[in-house]
């Protein structure tokens, strides 16, 4: 599961009549969650958020022997059921998956069990093994029919790349819908923003530097979703090595793409979730390439290097931040 390091800066200046302030913590999909809302309905809206969420991580867990993608990794190639929220998902994942050109790819969870990321029991496999298991990992091998899925039996579903994004997404909607109007929720670092700040000002998201403890720039959100993925969130070293999280689904082994930190800016938290993973595997000139093809959501290209990119939405709404002042940042543009 994907860790990403955000943080909401810009702490709200109370002043005058502001609204009500309700806070809630929840522990769900491995990582603790944070939702604060305004408002007279906050409180109401974060009770029914928190069981959501508890709700979506039964449905999507892949270790849980209840959940729904564990029965369908273990169904030996026959069919199963889905929710409505599981087969939503699954359809919008294999849709990101296709247009990634396989980037991101939702069956590579037996790459990432053998790595040792699911376990913390870290070792690198051989080369034999790492073959057999790219030879595993093929999204196109997976059967969606309205709410049924079948899976070829030794293949593995994970929503790890998607889920905590499609999460936020619905939260934002259904909350929108019980009349909250300013909300950030925190999950487990993925930022999903409701609307603005009490008073009108954007929220502000902090992008932090996969080299350090700093943050390279704040973004300025407005009803969108901010996600980052990097190479330095989830790791180990072996024999002067560094290995991380993120798999290139054709080598079955961490993505060397020459990026270290790619952060997606949506109005789809699905869509941000997925791309930053699938845009890190592609690499800066792939990445660059595949947001001109498609636009739709902005990003922030990191380097090992040290070089910064980002895209021309973004390009009236980020300052750098404290102790990088002087980086320069190079615009992609269409």
């Amino acid at each position: 599961m994907k860790r990403i390091f955000l943080l909401l800066l810009g702490l709200l200046l109370l002043s005058g009549c502001q609204p009500q302030k309700h806070d809630s913590q929840t522990f769900a999909m491995d990582t603790i969650m944070q939702f604060t809302a305004y408002g007279p309905k906050g409180q109401q809206a974060l009770a029914h958020a928190s069981a959501r969420v508890q709700e979506l991580d039964q449905l999507f867990s892949v270790t849980r022997s209840t959940s729904e993608i564990y029965a369908v990794n273990h169904a030996q190639g026959e069919p199963v059921a889905l929710s409505e929220d599981t087969a939503r998902l699954l359809a919008q994942s294999l849709e990101l998956c296709s247009q990634t050109g396989g980037a991101l790819d939702i069956t590579a969870y037996p790459a990432v069990r053998a790595w040792g990321f699911t376990t913390g029991d870290y070792q690198v496999p051989s080369a034999d093994e790492l073959s057999a298991l790219a030879a595993q990992i093929d999204y196109t091998q997976v059967e969606l029919t309205e709410n049924q899925v079948r899976l070829p039996d030794g293949m593995e579903l994970d929503f790890g790349a998607v889920a905590k994004g499609y999460t936020g997404e619905v939260l934002a909607q259904e909350l929108r819908e019980l009349g909250v109007e300013s909300a950030i929720l925190t999950l487990g670092g993925n930022v999903q923003t409701i609307g603005s700040r009490p008073g009108g000002d954007p929220w502000r998201i902090g992008v932090q530097d996969p080299e350090g403890d700093g943050y390279l720039m704040v973004l300025s959100l407005v009803d969108q979703a901010a996600v980052t993925s990097g190479g330095y969130q989830r790791f180990f070293d072996a024999d002067g090595e560094r290995y991380w999280h993120i798999m290139d689904p054709a080598s079955a082994a961490p993505a060397r793409s020459g990026l270290t930190s790619v952060t997606i800016v949506g109005d789809s938290g699905t869509q941000c979730d997925g791309l930053s993973t699938a845009l890190f595997v592609l690499g800066w000139e792939d990445a660059a390439g595949f947001w001109r093809e498609h636009q739709g959501f902005d990003a922030v290209l990191v380097d090992e290097d040290g070089r910064i990119a980002i895209t021309a939405g973004l390009e009236d709404r980020y300052v750098l931040g404290p102790g990088y002042e002087d980086r320069t940042v190079e615009v992609i543009r269409p």
